[in-house]
């Protein structure tokens, strides 16, 4: 089952080494990491998907993970409502022939043209796991060269107060 973990951690030397070598330690296959600073100085994000096999597996390697000494949080964030993005670059075989065919194929996708050559179309595309495999498949024909991708980073979304709407009756 695939989980998505969010760590927030000491922005020092090492700790993603730390962090890895656990999941290395575990037997976790790593589907994708990303890191970056978080809004405050000194603290990162990290955002792991993980393939783990059961829920017990899943609470074996977030108490492991708390127990680092750089690591301030975890949460497994999968089963919670989230904000989830992933950038992939798709650099695709295009003629000048075929270059309207695959613009109106990226177009729902709201995908854009970054970089165009003889040969050539490099395509930016950013959104949910699901929409990047779903423009990807649909490439696949005109020939992907090269594609890049950053891996998913999420964050839980904020809570949203129910606004309580009154009936109002016209007497």
């Amino acid at each position: 089952m695939r989980r998505i973990i969010t760590l927030t951690v000491n922005n020092q030397t090492g700790v993603l080494n730390r962090i890895t070598g656990l999941f290395m330690k575990r037997h976790y296959n790593i589907e994708s990491i990303t890191v970056g600073h978080s809004e405050i100085e000194g603290i990162s994000k990290m955002t792991f998907v993980v393939n783990a096999q059961d829920e017990k597996d899943v609470e074996q390697i977030t108490k492991q993970l708390n127990k680092q000494i750089d690591v301030l949080k975890v949460t497994d964030i999968t089963n919670q409502s989230i904000v989830a993005r992933e950038l992939a670059l798709i650099k695709v075989g295009a003629t000048p022939a075929n270059r309207l065919e695959i613009y109106s194929l990226i177009e729902p996708f709201r995908a854009s043209i970054i970089d165009v050559s003889k040969e050539s179309l490099v395509i930016q595309v950013t959104g949910e796991f699901d929409k990047i495999e779903a423009l990807t498949d649909l490439l696949k024909p005109y020939g992907i060269k090269e594609i890049a991708r950053t891996g998913t980073t999420a964050f839980t979304r904020g809570t949203q107060k129910q606004q309580n709407q009154a009936k109002v009756s016209l007497v």
